[in-house]
């Protein structure tokens, strides 16, 4: 049976969550419907709506529901961005740092080619974090021009952690709204937005063990954002029919996050903490040149890292190459965002990590969580070697095809 070590990409569907499901698919009615099967479909959905809240720390009517961690993002930093445009007021400035997913990249980059918005790229450390000293430089050069910043809580490649409390202290001395994407971290970190105080946050169901298509902008009581989509208003900035069934999935989830972290630290990212660093002791052993990307685990207790990401270069290969023996093997690993996969091109992540193109290229990035064990880290770090060898071997080749 293949062993499954890509979870940043997506969790298996959790049993709770699954049950909820189906046993909400047979409830028939929309819950904007005043009869008495729609008031039940609604009862069903602001329950969900609570039970999400209450994972990051949050009130259930600042939870708006999407269909996912795009649409989230999309919603959070397009409809930001507008919310703080108006007549004789001009606030083009997109303050970003560089290593952003892709749903965050290409929503800002859209907003400066067809609506005029300057997006400035933050540079990161070699790590991939943001100093709040640079956002602060920023922040006091572009001054009143600033309309947001969208950073990211966890990076969803090599795993590092931002200090997020700390950046959004920094905006809020200058006034600007800071939406930040917690798909990757949501269910790996204590969330609480709250104490955060973000204008705008967004998570996914399908990586906590929730369903596929359903997420969820969290929205401050304060905040004002521009809808992405019109026509119905049933939700506070989102139009459209609301998916009863998949909330009550995605709650049935949330309960699951809620639970990890309602006493203190959480032993299910503890347990996974540890089988990140069994993975990243076994391949430095298997494989001494291969080098650790992100923060170093054993550095600061660990909290400066998702607790199931392990990312590495491979110097000398491809990291598609190896993916594809591992893959053979039995084994299911990514080179980085699935939403990326298929694309050849080097990890933008990486890059602004500055790792140079040629190490950038050997990129494989090692994701666990529910069910992963033990025997499964062993198993891969002990298939790794032959693996890595022959990727070698055709990277080498191809280099010598291509003079």
């Amino acid at each position: 049976m293949p062993v499954y070590l890509d979870h940043a990409a997506t969790t298996p569907l959790l049993p709770a969550a699954r049950s909820a499901y189906i046993d909400a698919l047979s409830l028939v009615g929309n819950p904007s419907s005043i009869h008495s099967q729609g008031q039940q479909a609604k009862r069903m959905l602001e329950e969900a709506r609570e039970a999400i809240a209450e994972s990051v720390g949050a009130e259930p009517v600042e939870v708006i529901l999407t269909s996912g961690g795009t649409e989230s993002i999309n919603l959070g930093a397009k409809g930001l961005w507008w919310a703080r445009q108006g007549p004789g007021v001009q606030r083009p400035v997109v303050l970003m740092p560089g290593g952003e997913h892709h749903a965050t990249v290409d929503a800002v980059e859209w907003l400066a080619r067809h609506e005029g918005a300057q997006v400035v790229e933050l540079p990161v450390d070699s790590v991939g974090r943001l100093d709040p000293a640079v956002l602060r430089s920023a922040l006091e050069l572009h001054g009143a021009s600033v309309a947001l910043v969208t950073l990211i809580w966890a990076n969803n490649e090599v795993g590092t952690v931002q200090p997020v409390a700390s950046l959004v202290a920094v905006a809020a001395e200058f006034g600007v709204p800071v939406h930040v994407d917690a798909v990757a971290a949501y269910g790996y970190l204590p969330i609480d937005f709250h104490a955060v105080g973000a204008a705008a946050l967004s998570v996914s169901a399908h990586k906590i063990g929730g369903p596929v298509g359903v997420g969820a902008l969290v929205l401050a009581r304060r905040s004002t954002v521009e809808p992405l989509i019109h026509g119905g208003n049933q939700q506070r900035v989102r139009s459209g029919t609301q998916d009863a069934a998949g909330a009550a999935a995605f709650a049935a989830a949330a309960r699951g996050v809620t639970r990890e972290f309602s006493d203190g630290p959480s032993a299910f990212v503890a347990s996974l903490a540890a089988l990140r660093d069994r993975l990243v002791a076994g391949v430095r052993s298997a494989v001494p040149e291969a080098v650790l990307r992100g923060d170093d685990p054993a550095a600061d207790g660990g909290r400066g890292r998702l607790p199931g990401n392990a990312h590495f270069t491979f110097p000398g290969c491809e990291g598609d190459s190896l993916l594809f023996l591992l893959d053979m093997a039995g084994f299911s690993v990514s080179t980085g965002s699935a939403c990326q996969a298929g694309v050849p091109e080097v990890s933008h992540v990486l890059t602004a990590m500055g790792v140079p193109d040629d190490e950038a290229r050997g990129a494989l990035r090692f994701t666990l969580g529910h069910g992963t064990t033990a025997e499964e880290i062993d198993a891969l770090v002990a298939a790794l070697p032959a693996a890595y060898s022959s990727a070698r071997r055709a990277g080498f080749a191809a280099r010598e095809v291509g003079r």
